[in-house]
């Protein structure tokens, strides 16, 4: 299969819509549903159900919307690190990226950076600070080489990983709220606050989940919340290290416990990236 099929594909199954996939690829319908019909009979699969009533997706074609989304993503990051890969030897910039999330892990970035940095050859490191989620999606789509990531939070399918910590939970509180003198809490109790709902962050599609709780997109804004008694939100136990005044720290006993892990492409030949990996593992 070429990716320029698969991209017709993805179009159509993501759209479910034969005028609206041309639409988005900027081609007559006619085409792209003979590309499409040429792609099912070499395959000798249906992948579509067309009926009066519109389009959806048979077995097979949900297998090749996963797969193929798969292998777009892989070329387009074949493509975005080779760009990065030249534009640095060409100007002398970064010669590797390191994602991490904002605000999270700020202790073992700063511990990672500086044992790098001390080992010979080590190169420059740009750090890429991504908002909730994003730095798995930067890795996969070949903006980052590396990353610091959090399992259950982020998705580390795909790629080679060393753990380096696990913590648990806290909630972060108003200080004068009457729960933040608790020496613990439950995740039921947290949740259940009325007064103080969990925040609502973005999807990877940037749309934000029903619910009461505010609309947050970093952990400086969660934060400004939480002071104003607007929120209340679970977090790794290292959050400890953003308090500032009129905020409260309590564990959390059943929350699940946290482990950040240091990602890479199981691919990756780069010795930079195999050196922030020694590094990390390290400290």
């Amino acid at each position: 299969m070429e990716t320029r099929e698969l991209r017709y594909f993805v179009a159509v199954a993501e759209e479910l819509h034969f005028g609206r996939a041309a639409h988005r690829l900027g081609m007559a319908q006619p085409p792209l549903s003979r590309a499409i019909a040429a792609l099912e009979r070499r395959l000798d699969a249906d992948l579509l159900h067309r009926t009066h009533r519109g389009v959806t997706l048979t077995d097979a074609g949900s297998v090749l919307l996963r797969e193929a989304r798969a292998a777009l993503e892989a070329v387009e990051a074949a493509e975005r690190r080779t760009r990065r890969t030249a534009l640095a030897a060409a100007t002398d910039g970064p010669a590797v990226v390191l994602a991490a999330k904002a605000g999270a892990s700020a202790e073992l970035l700063a511990k990672l950076l500086d044992a790098y940095a001390a080992e010979p050859g080590a190169v420059t490191v740009d750090v890429l600070l991504c908002g909730p989620g994003q730095q798995e999606k930067v890795l996969r789509d070949g903006r980052a080489d590396v990353a610091l990531l959090h399992s259950p939070f982020d998705d580390t399918a795909g790629f080679d990983t060393e753990e380096l910590f696990t913590e648990g939970q806290i909630a972060i509180l108003p200080s004068g709220h009457p729960l933040a003198v608790r020496p613990h809490l439950t995740l039921a109790e947290v949740t259940g606050l009325p007064d103080l709902p969990l925040p609502r962050w973005p999807r990877r599609d940037g749309t934000f989940p029903d619910g009461p709780g505010p609309q947050v997109r970093d952990h400086t804004q969660l934060l400004e919340l939480i002071g104003l008694g607007r929120a209340c939100a679970v977090v790794p136990g290292s959050g400890r290290l953003q308090l500032r005044e009129g905020l409260a720290a309590v564990p959390v006993l059943d929350a699940p416990p946290v482990t950040t892990v240091i990602a890479w492409p199981p691919h990756s030949r780069s010795t930079a990236v195999a050196g922030l990996v020694r590094a990390a593992t390290g400290v």
